[in-house]
C-alpha cells in the first residue's frame, strides 16, 4: 500500500521494533507511538502496532528506560508488540493520509494538489476537491469540527467567514508550503496543519482569494487510521485469491487523543475584527478553556 520508496529521505519508515518473521494476527493502529499508546496494544492484545509518525527520526544512541523513546520500546518488546510506521509514503500514496481527509469533508472529484514526480497514478502531495455545494467559511469550519476528532485548538480560519468555497485543498499534517499549489490549482481553501505565523502571513499577503484553515495535526492524519486498516485486510483478502491460505488480522484504531494540546487559555472567536480585547477595556478572551481529561473520541 505505501512503497517505503516514496518516503522522503530523511523519513524513517518499515519495521522499528519487532521480527519480520513473528505471526501478526491483531493490530492497532495509531498516529503516535506514545507510551500511552504502546501501552495500549499491549492491553488490548495486539501484537503489532503501525503508527503514521516514526518514534525516532534523529539519530539514536540508546534505548534505555530513562528516555520516552527507550520506555515505548521495552513496553513494545516486553508485551510481544512489534513496530511498524508509514509516513511520508503514506502521505503521498493513493489512499493515503491526505485521500483520507478529503473523504471524511465529503470532497469529490478528487486528484493530487501536487503530483509526485515520475510516479504518475493517483500519487502526490496533498488533494484537491469539491464540497457538494458552496458554502461559506464558517459552514465550512463547522464541517471540520463534526468531521474530525476534537481538540483544544480546535479550527481557525483566515479572512472572511462568511467568504463563499466551493473547491478546496487539503493536506494531512504540515501542508503550510503548499498554499501557492492550492491558489495555482484553483482552490478557494486549504486545510492543513502547523500553519506558521509568518508563512501564514506571506500566504495571505500573496493569496488574496485563498482561505487558510489552521487544525491540530494529529486530527488530520487520524481518518487515515480506519482507511489503513482497511487496506490491511483488504491486502490480505486479495493474498487469499491467490492461495495465501487464509491469512486473517484483527485490527483496531486507536482512539487516544496524542495531540499534545491538552487546553487552551484566552480563545477569543471575535478576534477576527483585528481589535485587541485590551483596546476595549477587556482582560482576556474566554477563559481557560481545559482539555487535559479528554483522552479519548
Amino acid at each position: 500500500m505505501y512503497d517505503p520508496s516514496w518516503a522522503q529521505s530523511w523519513d524513517a519508515v518499515g519495521l522499528t521494533v519487532g521480527d519480520l518473521d513473528a505471526t501478526v494476527d491483531h493490530a492497532l493502529f495509531a498516529v503516535d507511538p506514545t507510551e500511552e499508546v504502546a501501552r495500549e496494544a499491549v492491553a488490548i492484545g495486539a501484537n503489532l502496532l503501525v503508527t503514521h509518525h516514526p518514534l525516532f527520526l534523529r539519530g539514536v544512541h540508546g534505548v534505555a528506560g530513562t528516555t520516552a523513546g527507550g520506555r515505548v520500546v521495552s513496553t513494545l518488546i516486553r508485551g510481544g508488540v512489534a513496530l511498524f510506521t508509514a509516513h511520508t509514503n503514506a502521505d503521498v500514496a493513493a489512499g493515503g493520509v491526505s485521500d483520507a481527509l478529503a473523504a471524511a469533508l465529503g470532497l469529490s472529484d478528487v486528484e493530487p494538489l501536487r503530483a509526485v514526480a515520475a510516479r504518475g497514478g493517483d500519487e502526490g502531495l496533498g488533494r484537491v476537491g469539491m464540497l457538494p455545494a458552496p458554502e461559506s467559511v464558517r459552514e465550512f469550519c463547522a464541517r471540520v469540527a463534526a468531521a474530525l476528532p476534537a481538540t483544544a485548538p480546535g479550527v481557525r480560519a483566515t479572512g472572511d467567514p462568511d467568504r463563499v468555497v466551493h473547491r478546496v485543498a487539503v493536506c494531512g499534517g504540515s501542508g503550510g508550503e503548499l498554499a501557492a499549489a492550492a491558489a495555482a490549482a484553483g482552490a478557494d481553501l486549504l486545510l492543513t496543519a502547523d500553519q506558521r505565523h509568518h508563512y501564514t502571513l506571506d500566504a495571505v499577503a500573496a493569496n488574496a482569494a485563498l482561505t487558510l484553515v489552521d487544525v491540530a495535526h494529529w486530527a488530520t492524519e487520524w481518518p487515515w487510521l480506519a482507511w489503513a486498516a482497511r487496506g490491511l485486510v483488504d491486502g490480505l483478502g486479495r493474498l487469499d485469491g491467490r492461495g495465501g491460505g487464509g491469512r486473517t488480522v484483527q485490527t483496531t484504531v486507536s482512539r487516544l487523543v496524542t495531540d499534545p494540546w491538552r487546553w487552551q487559555s484566552g480563545g477569543d472567536p471575535a478576534a477576527g475584527s483585528g481589535r485587541h480585547p485590551a483596546a476595549a477595556g477587556a482582560h482576556g478572551g474566554q477563559g481557560a478553556q481545559r482539555r487535559d481529561t479528554v483522552r479519548t473520541i
